[in-house]
């Protein structure tokens, strides 16, 4: 089998990929609304992420690379824009002066 052909391969589902989660990150940021997610799901996704770094990044460089940079930077942010949602309606609920 020819190297190029997983290449391309990896190449066009990265594309794929990125492009059906774009959509949705863009929602989700454009709206601020994540409560169609859970904590939980979100939490997941950052520590599945991080420990299949170990794996991906001992792969030499490629479309893998990009495609779980991604997944890694997305859900990142996801995790930071939902505590900080949940931070915001926490404080609205709270009283001025309570603590």
């Amino acid at each position: 089998m020819d190297t190029t052909l997983p290449m391309l391969a990896g190449t066009i589902s990265t594309i794929v990929f990125v492009g059906s989660v774009l959509p949705m990150l863009h929602k989700a940021f454009r709206t601020r609304d994540l409560s169609s997610y859970s904590f939980s799901n979100i939490a997941l996704a950052n520590l599945g992420n991080a420990v299949h770094s170990v794996y991906v990044f001992a792969l030499p460089p490629g479309p893998i690379w990009v495609l779980h940079t991604f997944y890694l930077v997305s859900s990142g942010l996801m995790l930071c824009r939902y505590v900080g949602g949940w931070q915001a309606r926490r404080e609205a609920r709270v009283p001025a002066g309570a603590a």
